[in-house]
């Protein structure tokens, strides 16, 4: 009788430890694309899941930076259990890290070119003179773009403000590069010049991925709700048209027509501005563009990286110039040198008014 009651009770013991094992389906978001990661037992932990992820993607374990795999706030350790973390079946975490064979791609030193030979960039200079802003075709798909897609308003436009499109991957983000959190990913000075820009510009944000990877960014980089700045509103790959170049094919950009069609009233052609680190990015607006020095490696270029507080001077000066179509972005740099040459030469000039000797209120009596 004992013997049956300890057979019974082992079967049941048996019967809930196999119920609190159960399994989870995991997508991984790496490098533009989704891996998924089957049947993962919510017994194993975190190295394992890494182990899976090895297997799909071609990036080492301890290559591999889960970005949003967290317990109470920090980046889940590789011995943590999945079932302490609580995540549920079918969730998408954002990896970064780099193969090997990347890596070692990465660190060879380029050959140098022959003197006189131009090197042909898929991101080249020629976009330029391709206009294909101009054709109907392309257009017709920006209307496309202003009738149908929908934006989600997170703040509202200020009238007499002038508009700044910010990208963010390698602009605000570097998106690739292993790290222990989002802040050493984020480029330097970035809330600075986020502060800055809002005195006298709207702010979009517009990067060539969907809507969930843009909203989590904005979240890990403290951007989504700081108080010190508003977002107007984000906008994600659907809202890109693809056109066709004579010399490069079919590429997708970013047509800034787009927001100019959804708000006539507040920004057009003359008071708009975008920041990308791909110039092809404004083929359909290539007055309108600035091409940034991209933000990669992290954690080698953060204390060298300035460009973000040289730009903040850049948009306070053409702050205040009513038609930006006048101007060249490519010689932002130039620009602020010579407006700060001529703020030197204007103090120079009152410093010296001022130490001139005043003039006598009335001539001495001989």
């Amino acid at each position: 009788m004992l013997a049956t009651s300890l057979d019974s009770l082992a079967k049941n013991m048996e019967c809930e430890e196999q119920s609190s094992i159960s399994v989870l389906d995991i997508v991984i978001k790496w490098n533009g694309n989704d891996y998924d990661v089957k049947n993962l037992n919510t017994n194993s932990d975190v190295r394992t899941l890494k182990e899976e992820i090895f297997k799909c993607t071609g990036v080492r374990p301890e290559r591999q930076k889960l970005i949003n795999l967290r317990i109470s706030g920090k980046m889940a350790p590789d011995e943590c259990l999945l079932n302490a973390i609580n995540i549920k079946s079918g969730t998408k975490i954002m990896m970064v890290g780099s193969k090997e064979e990347d890596i070692a791609e990465a660190s060879v030193v380029p050959p140098k070119r022959e003197k006189g030979r131009k090197c042909k960039s898929y991101d080249s200079e020629e976009f330029d003179e391709e206009r294909v802003d101009k054709m109907e075709i392309h257009l017709a798909k920006v209307q496309n773009r202003v009738d149908n897609y929908e934006i989600k308003m997170l703040n509202d436009p200020r009238p007499g403000k002038k508009l700044l499109v910010l990208d963010i991957d390698y602009t605000l983000f570097d998106h690739r590069s292993a790290a222990e959190s989002g802040i050493e990913l984020m480029r330097p000075y970035l809330h600075d010049f986020l502060e800055s820009a809002y005195e006298h510009y709207d702010i979009v944000i517009w990067s060539a991925t969907d809507m969930r990877w843009i909203e989590r960014k904005m979240a890990v980089l403290n951007v989504a709700n700081n108080a010190a700045y508003k977002i107007m509103f984000y906008l994600d790959n659907a809202a890109m048209i693809t056109v066709h170049t004579p010399k490069y094919g079919v590429v997708s950009v970013k047509p800034l027509g787009v927001i100019w069609g959804k708000f006539p009233e507040n920004y057009n052609k003359h008071n708009t501005i975008m920041f990308d680190d791909i110039r092809r990015n404004f083929l359909m607006n290539p007055k309108n563009g600035l091409k940034i020095r991209p933000f990669r490696e992290a954690h080698l270029n953060w204390e060298m990286d300035k460009e973000l507080l040289h730009l903040s001077v850049y948009l306070y000066e053409i702050a205040k110039i009513d038609d930006f179509s006048k101007l060249n972005h490519r010689n932002w740099e130039k620009f602020i040198k010579k407006a700060q040459y001529k703020k030197e030469k204007r103090h120079k000039r009152d410093r010296t008014d001022n130490n001139e000797p005043k003039p006598p209120d009335s001539l001495p009596k001989l």
